[in-house]
């Protein structure tokens, strides 16, 4: 199901969570917009610009996830977005400005969507417990198309508890652990054939207890007579999408399970008990993990869901290659 698209303007740099077409988009195009919509909140730490003349316009981070201060799941990438365009020539130099340190090393790398949105990754998943600092030393850079940067960026985040979710498409289950303990098994419906959910691994982008959902918004169906039409506001919504998957109570579905097979138009349903049960478990980067779908796994970039890239992939993207933390 879907909701209506939106943006906030900011200034300078916030941690941010993806917005845009919200639930059940069964109909869109397969690739996320490469532009993250913007959100308001406390700036990042930053430095006051230099008080010799730049040599040019500035270069500017719009935005970086995860919000300084918070605590994340283990799935959860970097991502940070510039207001201007990057050029390869000068994205070695970005990366090597854009300092990630942890308590624990890991393996990680850089990767580009586009010419305006990095994103950072471990090569396997976070460790659970880990202290993140991303440092964007980038006053004096240079973007490659005559922008310079003016501020140095500071977020530091924590690694919680190692939450996830396995969805099986065909099974009509969702098994959740949580530090490798099974903790419950829940019945689901995930989407019909004509609207199949999305495969692959995607971290949570954030959680609304209502979100109002149009068939609209995400190009299924604005004819009320529609047999796919809605316009509805519901209950517990985990947000894994831009494109618009939500796992969350329909109340097209208030059953969900192998027993009723009813399909939705993309999302994962579950009754309103287990509904609100999920919502309570999961956090912004815990990993859901989609199984059993007809559907490809959803785009890298389609939220945050790095990890359906293989590493191999991952590096492709990267224009200075595997790193390993500096010591927190």
């Amino acid at each position: 199901m879907g909701r209506r698209k939106g943006s906030i303007g900011i200034a300078l740099v916030t941690g941010v969570m993806l917005v845009g077409a919200s639930a059940c988009g069964g109909g869109g195009s397969d690739k996320a917009s490469g532009h993250d919509a913007k959100a308001s909140g406390k700036p990042g730490a930053s430095a006051s610009p230099s008080p010799t003349k730049p040599a040019g316009p500035p270069m500017l981070l719009e935005t970086i996830t995860p919000q300084t201060g918070t605590t994340v799941g283990v799935a959860m990438p970097i991502s940070v977005v510039f207001t201007n365009p990057v050029a390869a020539k000068a994205r070695a130099t970005v990366e090597k400005h854009m300092k990630v340190s942890a308590s624990q090393p890991v393996t990680g790398a850089w990767h580009w969507f586009g010419d305006k949105r990095a994103d950072w990754r471990p090569k396997t998943y976070w460790p659970s417990g880990t202290k993140v600092k991303i440092d964007a030393d980038v006053k004096g850079i240079s973007n490659g198309n005559g922008r310079y940067g003016v501020h140095n960026y500071t977020h530091t985040f924590k690694i919680g508890d190692d939450v996830r979710a396995d969805v099986s498409v065909t099974g009509h289950t969702m098994k959740v652990t949580r530090n490798g303990k099974a903790v419950r098994t829940l019945s689901i419906n995930a989407g019909s054939a004509q609207y199949p959910t999305w495969n692959g691994t995607m971290a949570v982008i954030d959680k609304q207890e209502k979100v109002h959902m149009t068939s609209c918004s995400v190009g299924i169906s604005c004819e009320k007579g529609s047999p796919n039409y809605y316009d509805l506001t519901l209950p517990w919504d985990v947000h894994l999408t831009q494109s618009g998957t939500y796992v969350h109570y329909s109340t097209g579905d208030p059953t969900p399970g192998s027993g009723s097979a009813r399909g939705s138009h993309g999302c994962v349903h579950l009754s309103i008990s287990d509904a609100k049960w999920f919502y309570g478990q999961v956090k912004q980067g815990d990993p859901v993990t989609i199984t059993g779908s007809p559907r490809a796994k959803a785009p890298a970039d389609n939220g945050y869901a790095a990890f359906n890239l293989g590493w191999d992939q991952w590096l492709t993207g990267s224009a200075s290659g595997e790193e390993t933390t500096a010591t927190l």
